[in-house]
């Protein structure tokens, strides 16, 4: 039912407490991972856990371990209030919004006062002051940068090495930690990620299948707000201008979705489209990839379903999108 307030949940034994006691009545739970600064595509995720689970966890998590320290961590958004507003509107509603302090605190850390895993003083500046630092100790997490003493970490090893794990060395492996913890945590039956992270949502799959996570992964439409830009938390930081000039992301890749249904299966040519469309809009391009939809392999010729891939720069937002093809 709408407009239910949610119970929220800090602690990590009394989430997994209430989740076994949910279960022990019969229930089924669905957790919907999220990093706050809710939007309609998080929505989204949410209403489609609605028609697998009788109750709904959404986590709301900035965490540290897959952001490096030249990365964006101090200034991701966050409106805890205005989640809470959102989640109340919701279909059916949220049962519990669990909003753990700090998953990498054991009790041993003398690292204090950090709101939701935020950003400490020498991981705050995404333009720099750390990056020596950095170069010393080899390619490192804020999580390693602030000396939390975590040291185990989840990798899915070849899936996480294209794409965003070129430019996000770090990321993936932050990922795959934390939605481990969140699952031993809150042990759900079904988890919803959002397609618009492609490379995310596949490794999850691939990590559940291979550690034998009794747990059904659903992944959920790319949601687009009515220009056509995906949406993303990170949208916020876009200059009316900027976000104009990222429309060529979308605008691009469905030109290059209907040329690949037209005949043209010849992926450089598709490749260089997307390519030429962002930078004559002025964005800086990461990464413009086709690949297989489960391999995450690099194709050349569109031979089976595919998802086009492309990570770019317009001002100092970083956004990426994808659009499969199915032919």
């Amino acid at each position: 039912m709408a407009g239910r307030e949610p119970e929220i949940i800090t602690e990590k034994n009394q989430m997994r407490k209430w989740s076994r006691a949910m279960r022990a009545k019969g229930e089924t739970i669905g957790l919907v991972p999220t990093m706050g600064y809710l939007h309609e595509g998080h929505i989204s995720l949410i209403k489609e856990a609605h028609k697998r689970t009788s109750l709904i966890v959404v986590s709301i998590y900035v965490n540290p371990g897959q952001f490096s320290p030249t990365e964006d961590l101090s200034t991701y958004p966050s409106d805890l209030h205005g989640d809470i507003r959102k989640l109340m509107a919701v279909p059916g509603g949220v049962d519990v919004v669990f909003h753990p302090h700090n998953l990498y605190d054991y009790g041993e850390s003398k690292t204090t006062g950090l709101k939701n895993g935020g950003s400490s003083s020498n991981c705050e500046n995404s333009s720099g002051g750390v990056d020596g630092e950095v170069e010393k100790k080899g390619v490192i997490s804020c999580v390693e940068e602030r000396g939390l003493g975590h040291e185990t970490w989840v990798r899915v090893e070849r899936l996480e090495k294209g794409m965003c794990g070129k430019s996000r060395p770090v990321f993936f492996r932050g990922v795959t930690t934390v939605v481990t913890k969140l699952f031993n945590i809150v042990e759900p039956d079904v988890v919803v990620f959002g397609k618009k992270d492609y490379q995310q949502w596949r490794i999850i799959q691939r990590m559940v299948r291979d550690l034998d996570f009794s747990i059904e992964v659903i992944g959920s439409e790319v949601m687009r707000d009515n220009d056509g830009l995906a949406m993303s938390s990170r949208n916020v930081h876009l200059s009316p201008e900027e976000r104009e000039k990222a429309l060529s992301i979308n605008r691009s890749l469905l030109r290059a979705k209907l040329s690949a249904e037209k005949g043209q299966v010849n992926c450089r040519e598709l490749r260089n489209l997307v390519t030429q469309a962002v930078d004559k809009a002025g964005g800086r391009i990461d990464y413009v990839e086709i690949v297989d939809q489960e391999s995450l392999e690099v194709v050349e010729e569109i031979k089976s379903p595919v998802v086009f891939s492309i990570a770019a720069w317009f001002g100092k937002v970083r956004l990426i999108d994808n659009m499969e093809i199915n032919i």
